[in-house]
């Protein structure tokens, strides 16, 4: 089956690019987040591509004041990954690894808009994660992550929100996780869950920073990255041996704040501090969403919208464990002056994790 995709010098196989393979959870998916200077009107989208499940999604959502306001789209994938179109969203590569741009016309829920997205810096390729349970393995994937400025405009429920050099991040993944339905019949014996991720996209005026850390149940960090970007295009400088410290809100497992703290190749210590501010809870763009979930089958062509308000979760509920907090950050490098920025940190906290006290 060819489809446009095969008249580009991309192939790794002999066969035509919608070939599907025989892996299941393989997914391709765009995600992006944008905030306003205030932290008053937060923005997400991801559009995910699952070939051998043949279907391709997206999700949308505007919080303001803590109410989310979603739209969700599915469709056929009819063998086209070029089209990046899932009914009322689409997201257009204006000019690779640089620029993107993202649109969505549903009036009929609320929510339209054009934005348009500018790298500050290069994407930043995270090192691969690979996680198993036993011996399957669950994750196998690549990542890359642009921090940039958005520029557009969104309208909520008629009313004009202008995007002018809002912050955000982007990020581009793909390969293997569990997408879909889940498995009819788990693997035996079953383990006990653990999954600690934490992922910090920080801006400052002349870098930006690349944090993530996903923490085994002793605390050890077992893929953890700490990366200092100019903007400037000078070289990257690694924090080696990142060391992480979290305090956690009282009575749950959300963050407040947290630290990274390493030694630069110069031998100079460095400091990321991140303070937790407004929350956000990523089923509104999809993940762990009971029935919009990525990769979940709506037939032919589906959309759906939805509110909720984020204010009034349970921060215990295991439902919004998966998280992203707006940030105000500082860096501290020693010999350097003290930089203020901002950012999100997100979380995903399940299981033990000695480091915390939860075992």
């Amino acid at each position: 089956m060819l489809s446009r995709g095969d008249d580009y010098p991309i192939h790794q196989r002999p066969v035509p690019l919608a070939d599907a393979g025989s892996e299941r959870n393989f997914y391709d998916r765009y995600y992006f987040n944008a905030y306003s200077d205030d932290g008053g009107v937060y923005f997400a989208a991801a559009l995910g591509v699952y070939p051998y499940l043949g279907i391709m999604d997206a999700h949308v959502f505007v919080q303001r004041a803590g109410v989310q306001h979603c739209v969700f789209a599915s469709r056929a994938l009819g063998g086209e990954r070029m089209d990046t179109r899932v009914g009322p969203v689409a997201v257009d590569i204006v000019e690779p690894l640089a620029r993107l741009d993202v649109r969505i016309a549903a009036p009929e829920l609320g929510l339209c808009g054009r934005l348009s997205f500018a790298g500050r810096s290069a994407p930043l390729e995270e090192p691969r994660f690979v996680w198993r349970d036993g011996p399957r393995t669950v994750l196998d994937l690549t990542r890359m992550t642009q921090l940039g400025y958005w520029q557009g405009e969104l309208q909520l429920d008629g009313e004009t929100i202008v995007v002018d050099g809002w912050h955000g991040t982007r990020d581009r993944s793909w390969g293997v996780r569990p997408i879909g339905a889940r498995d009819a019949q788990p693997m035996l014996p079953a383990s006990p869950m653990q999954w600690f991720w934490l992922w910090g996209p920080t801006h400052f005026d002349d870098c930006v920073v690349h944090f993530h850390s996903n923490d085994d149940a002793h605390g050890n960090g077992w893929n953890r990255q700490c990366v200092l970007v100019p903007t400037d295009g000078g070289p990257v400088r690694h924090l080696s041996q990142p060391r992480v410290h979290v305090e956690y809100r009282e009575g749950c497992r959300q963050i407040a704040r947290a630290s990274v703290t390493g030694t630069l190749a110069d031998g100079r210590d460095a400091t990321l501090t991140l303070e937790c501010g407004e929350r956000v809870y990523m089923q509104g763009a999809g993940y762990n969403h009971p029935e919009w979930g990525h990769g979940r089958c709506h037939g032919e062509f589906a959309v759906h919208g939805e509110t909720r308000d984020c204010r009034a979760l349970d921060p215990n509920d295991l439902a919004q464990v998966h998280l992203q907090s707006l940030t105000r950050a500082t860096l501290a490098i020693d010999g350097e002056r003290t930089r203020a920025g901002c950012g999100v940190l997100e979380q995903m906290l399940l299981g033990p994790h000695a480091a915390s006290g939860w075992t």
